[in-house]
């Protein structure tokens, strides 16, 4: 199985649970990695041969920085279903990582996050 990543993705979005994360907003991380057979494209050179990763970026950033979401973790399978329907046929997988950085909690961390991995290959 071949991969495209992107990695470390950022936006601003208004997803959470508290009404001040709706209203005020904050960043966003995600990095998407696509299980696809990019075989053929290394061959031809040819961006009908693969995915585009421009498509996949501007998928994420439409649900990150679109509608609310109260939980991260509707945010990533929102992406994970978008992205498996968006590329039918050429996608086969997909693993969606969703970072919040600064969320409201009190103590000391790095971030919060989910990971989600979804595909064809569980049908």
């Amino acid at each position: 199985m071949d991969y495209i990543h992107l990695r470390d993705m950022q936006f601003y979005g208004y997803h959470g649970v508290l009404k001040e994360e709706n209203v005020l907003g904050q960043r966003f991380r995600a990095t998407v990695s696509l299980a696809v057979d990019i075989h053929k494209a290394g061959l031809t050179d040819e961006l009908d041969d693969t995915v585009s990763y421009v498509g996949v970026y501007d998928l994420c950033k439409e649900v990150i920085e679109g509608k609310p979401y109260k939980l991260i973790e509707a945010v990533a399978e929102t992406v994970a279903t978008k992205i498996l329907e968006s590329y039918q046929g050429q996608v086969l997988g997909v693993k969606v990582e969703i970072i919040k950085p600064d969320p409201p909690i009190p103590g000391h961390y790095r971030e919060v996050a989910v990971e989600i991995t979804r595909g064809r290959f569980y049908e």
